[in-house]
């Protein structure tokens, strides 16, 4: 873990830590600023503060901050540590896993679908169920444990069979690790944290949703790809153009191995190793399959 976090930023598919890291720093320059202005007498700064970043319930107000549905899902709870510490872990252990098979650009594609997706469930129950609007929040939402269910989720629908040893229970099916998080938060809709786990359960159902969407060619992620590609584009060094003229070199046409072919895969096959994956396991794939997944997963 702490090869992985060492040079976060350089290494290729490591985009769950690179996630983590940003969640961390989020929430410790928070709590800088939450110490410092209560300290100066000034803690109206952090709750202004704050309220650029949280996810109002009412409709209306969130019409005039449309940036919290994403910006609430990098913002943790400051009254402990156990809100952002467990989040974490577990994002952590199910996003590698996740990245191993599908690769890093789908990771934060889904993490935007499983925040957008909270956000959206959460204003929806606070803005339509009685119930719920005589209990909307002062203070907003906060958390990535939509995004972090969203990809629990996935993970556990794309390798439902897939074991984790856990400390003190032993290895047990991340499909029903996934069922554990999904009873919890649903008994929890009626509790004092009813918008988080309104939200949460709003981000298992996209990673449900994404995965089959996958499995069937669908990426319902592919537009959040582009534009990060774009923006990334913006601020990236562009080669400079030199054009040299010389006489053309013969051609040499390298041969085709039978290796090379049989490690380049189509987009069917990649579904029907994905399916394979889903109804029998990672284990049941060959070798072949298996190099053909990692390298797709490259893409």
């Amino acid at each position: 873990m702490f090869d992985e976090f060492k040079n976060a930023f350089q290494k290729p598919n490591n985009t769950h830590v690179q996630l983590i890291i940003i969640n961390v720093v989020v929430f410790l320059l928070m709590a800088v600023i939450k110490v410092f202005s209560t300290a100066s007498g000034f803690a109206d700064v952090f709750e202004l503060i704050h309220a650029q970043v949280s996810i109002p319930a009412p409709f209306f107000s969130f019409l005039r901050k449309p940036w919290t549905i994403i910006t609430y899902a990098f913002v943790h709870d400051l009254s402990g540590i156990f809100h952002i510490l467990f989040n974490m872990l577990v994002f952590y252990w199910f996003a590698k896993l996740f990245i191993e098979y599908l690769g890093s650009d789908k990771l934060v594609a889904l993490y935007v679908l499983g925040a957008i997706a909270g956000g959206v469930s959460y204003l929806l129950v606070y803005n339509t169920i009685p119930f719920y609007e005589a209990l909307t929040p002062a203070n907003g939402m906060v958390g990535a444990s939509a995004a972090v269910y969203a990809v629990l989720v996935a993970t556990a629908v794309l390798l439902p069979d897939y074991t984790f040893f856990l400390l003190f229970l032993g290895p047990i099916k991340i499909k029903y690790i996934a069922l554990f998080y999904i009873v919890i938060s649903f008994l929890g809709t009626i509790g004092g944290n009813a918008g988080g786990n309104i939200a949460h359960l709003g981000g298992a159902l996209i990673g449900f949703i994404y995965i089959k969407q996958l499995q069937a060619g669908v990426n319902w992620g592919g537009w959040i790809t582009t534009l990060l590609d774009s923006f990334k584009g913006l601020f990236g060094s562009q080669p400079n153009v030199k054009v040299t003229y010389r006489k053309a070199e013969p051609k040499v046409h390298q041969p085709t191995t039978k290796t090379t072919k049989a490690n380049k895969a189509s987009q069917d096959e990649i579904d029907s190793i994905l399916d394979k994956i889903s109804d029998r396991g990672y284990e049941s794939l060959s070798k072949e399959e298996k190099e053909k997944l990692f390298n797709a997963s490259k893409k």
